[in-house]
């Protein structure tokens, strides 16, 4: 079983820390910035919503992918779901998660609200569920999605036995983002990260069906962590290190 450490407020003043937060915040500024003027610029170029659909899909493939490497400093989470997923499993303490999800939130915010501007006050669409979906299914969708993510995260980046994988999960791990998106898209929108839904809903006041984009990933990913820890991974020669940059 997994050991969750609760950390300490000392946390915060460690230089280590300090540099993991602002790596955090730029990587996932830059991925809502991608994600979110993807979806911008299919809402005012595309007619076609399939075509838009996948438009967005491959941009979040991409930028998720991207900024999971370029941010190796901090992990790379960009979502309160990964980060939950990665604490039910013990690679991250409580405290630093909770530095993480404010983190990631002001990102989210910053990089709509720059986005409002430079687009000269177009709306950022927000996550929202589709005609005839219910609530249940909504959350139901965004669980099973973000039990796929962080599924992935750990069979391709966690794992200490992912063999071939090694170094490949970044690239793995953005597929599975964009191959989700094309599934869920058009039901739930695939969020799979609150932040990613946050930023919009702030900017834009539209928080219909918001609380599904917290409930859903938190449960999917959290779930998805602690199995794959707890019945996958075998650490009987290997030790488990409370280590953002490692996952």
């Amino acid at each position: 079983m997994a050991k969750i450490a609760l950390g300490t407020t000392r946390e915060a003043t460690q230089p280590d820390c300090i540099q993991a937060l602002i790596v955090e915040f730029i990587a996932t500024f830059l991925f809502v910035f991608a994600g979110v003027g993807s979806a911008m610029t299919a809402d005012k170029l595309s007619g076609d919503a399939l075509v838009g659909l996948f438009f967005v899909a491959i941009a979040h493939a991409l930028v998720v992918a991207v900024m999971i490497s370029a941010a190796h400093i901090s992990g790379g989470h960009l979502n309160p779901a990964v980060t939950l997923g990665l604490l039910a499993g013990g690679h991250i303490t409580v405290f630093r998660s909770i530095l993480y999800w404010i983190d990631q939130l002001i990102a989210s915010a910053a990089a709509s609200y720059l986005l409002y501007y430079l687009s000269g006050g177009l709306t950022t669409p927000a996550h929202t569920l589709a005609s005839g979906i219910g609530y249940t299914q909504g959350v139901v969708w965004e669980i099973v999605l973000t039990f796929s993510l962080l599924f992935t995260v750990y069979a391709t980046m966690v794992d200490p036995k992912k063999g071939a994988l090694n170094g490949l999960g970044p690239t793995l791990v953005g597929f599975v983002v964009g191959a989700n998106i094309l599934a869920g898209g058009a039901f739930s929108a695939a969020s799979m990260n609150p932040a990613r839904s946050f930023g919009p809903a702030l900017v834009s006041g539209n928080w219909t069906d918001h609380w599904v984009y917290w409930v859903g990933p938190l449960i999917g990913g959290g779930l998805a962590g602690f199995i794959y820890e707890n019945f996958f991974i075998n650490r009987d020669h290997v030790p488990l290190v409370v280590d953002e940059e490692s996952y």
